[in-house]
């Protein structure tokens, strides 16, 4: 072989080397990386043969926090107990309150039924008088008749006259002795009834001066706590509504299930202050982290320590 022939051969392979090496960094050059942003999460774009890859990745972390600032737990624990703390108050003055609403709406239902039978009784009493009239007038009408046939049997012209006038003489006897029994049994159910009536009446009396003196009473209350009581409502509603709903609601159930409305409790000497129930040592450190949430496992009440209380206390004082 010539030396031609070698250079040739060699010329031919630098050509194929160049020619792959053009070919590389064309493919290099439609593979190129482009960053494009997709529902504000930012993606890589690939193109490679017509063929689109998208890469998601998290946006950064501080960027997050600026749109969704998170509320620690203890800011929610404080939350809580504080909105606790005005729900008692409120209840504070329920009980102040005591029963009072209860007896002024027992007492206008009272007030109400005896007005009603009272007034039942006076129209029992008014038939009762016109049926005793109206006997009264049928004996009346009997004596009239038989004063009729007293005459008629002074005329008589045969016995047959004479037996049937005698007769009918009788029957009006009878129906005025029945009438007179009708009249002796009105009379004593009339006073029955109106004796009835009467007491009714003093017991009307006796309710109404009660009603007047219970609401008196309850309006002085009312009007002692309404002010503070109003102010207290605002304060959480105010509450409640930097409070989350599910949580808001968890505590709302607690409250309504508890006997004394209480839904958040202190761990006071190891034990839960709701139901009074042992707690672990370790459930009492994860209570006093302020990592997570913590319920009493037997009576579902939400636990705090006194740290919380303390915070709590001050910002409320």
């Amino acid at each position: 072989m010539n030396k031609s022939e070698i250079k040739s051969k060699s010329d031919d392979k630098n050509s194929k080397k160049s020619s792959v090496k053009n070919d590389k960094n064309m493919t290099d050059s439609n593979t190129s990386r482009k960053k494009i942003k997709i529902n504000e999460k930012y993606v890589d774009k690939t193109d490679n043969n017509d063929v689109e890859t998208i890469i998601f990745k998290n946006p950064d972390k501080s960027e997050q926090d600026e749109k969704n600032p998170e509320v620690s737990i203890e800011q929610k624990l404080i939350a809580l107990y504080s909105l606790q703390q005005i729900d008692s108050e409120i209840d504070k003055i329920k009980i102040i309150r005591g029963e009072l609403p209860l007896e002024v709406q027992d007492l206008e239902d009272e007030i109400a039924g005896l007005e009603t039978r009272i007034e039942n009784l006076n129209k029992e009493i008014e038939d009762l008088k016109t049926q005793i009239a109206e006997k009264q007038n049928a004996i009346v009408e009997h004596k009239s008749l038989i004063k009729k046939y007293e005459t008629q049997l002074m005329n008589v012209r045969n016995n047959r006259e004479y037996d049937a006038i005698k007769k009918e003489i009788e029957y009006q006897d009878l129906e005025i002795q029945l009438c007179e029994k009708r009249i002796k049994e009105y009379t004593a159910s009339l006073e029955v009834k109106n004796e009835t009536v009467a007491q009714s009446i003093q017991k009307l009396d006796e309710k109404k001066k009660d009603f007047v003196n219970k609401k008196k009473e309850l309006v002085d209350i009312i009007n002692e706590t309404e002010k503070e009581e109003s102010k207290l409502k605002k304060k959480s509603i105010e509450l409640q509504s930097y409070i989350e709903p599910r949580l808001l609601n968890a505590y709302t159930r607690i409250r309504q299930n508890a006997r004394n409305g209480l839904a958040i409790v202190l761990v006071e000497r190891d034990a839960c202050g709701g139901c009074f129930s042992k707690i672990p040592p370790q459930r009492q450190l994860d209570i006093r982290m302020h990592k997570k949430i913590i319920v009493c496992e037997y009576c579902g009440r939400i636990l705090i320590d006194n740290e919380i209380a303390e915070i709590v206390n001050k910002q409320l004082a």
